[in-house]
């Protein structure tokens, strides 16, 4: 019976120390920073996203990392067991370069995976491989070393296809947005509107040009 008693006392203690760190967590939160709750332990990062919010730095960043993505092929894949670019994964990364030159306020990302076939350690280490392959080839058409900021191997963890087997498609590299490069005077001023403006006055030029020797009526009509 008193060991029932000590029993029943100990449970009511958990449960009450376990309600008040719930509540410290919830009261801690609620006096943060909003963002508080996303921060991954360094120091200031719960104020850097709020800032980032404010200044428009992650809406920016997430509207470009779209863009690049419907723009341009993101992905290249390897044959088995092979870091190698063949000529098809060379025309994609040349696609890319040309696209992340036209943009010198991005930093980028590489990533690279594998299928499941080996062990994850090798796995991580050919992903890798495979990551560097795509960075070398990227500098080597003109991007500068220091804007792919994340050379990172994912190994097998990432699968497009759930599969234990041999599948290209998990044999892959992906290039994504990462951020802004801090001292580009597009990010030192804010003028985000500048690297749209841009194209959109490219596009306007030619559409003019084109339009140059059609007459009001033509136009109008659709003709």
């Amino acid at each position: 019976m008193k060991r029932a008693i000590k029993f029943t006392t100990l449970t009511a203690c958990v449960a009450l120390v376990s309600a008040c760190a719930s509540e410290n967590a919830t009261r801690n939160q609620f006096n943060s920073e909003a963002g508080a709750v996303i921060d991954g332990g360094f120091f200031g990062n719960a104020t850097m996203n709020n800032t980032q919010v404010q200044n428009g730095d992650i809406k920016f960043l997430q509207d470009m990392g779209a863009r690049f993505a419907n723009e341009v092929e993101t992905t290249v894949t390897f044959e088995f067991n092979k870091a190698v670019l063949d000529d098809a994964a060379r025309l994609t990364l040349k696609q890319q370069a040309n696209y992340i030159n036209q943009f010198p306020e991005l930093r980028f990302s590489v990533y690279g995976h594998t299928d499941a076939v080996g062990s994850d350690a090798y796995n991580v280490r050919l992903g890798r491989a495979r990551a560097l392959a795509a960075v070398n080839y990227l500098v080597s058409q003109g991007v500068s070393r220091t804007r792919l900021d994340a050379l990172v191997s994912f190994g097998e963890r990432q699968p497009i296809v759930a599969t234990q087997e041999k599948e290209r498609r998990n044999r892959r590299t992906v290039t994504e947005v990462a951020g802004l490069v801090s001292t580009h005077p597009l990010v030192l001023n804010g003028k985000y509107a500048d690297v749209i403006f841009r194209e959109y006055r490219e596009q306007g030029a030619t559409l003019e040009s084109e339009l140059g020797g059609i007459t009001g009526s033509e136009v109008q009509t659709g003709s």
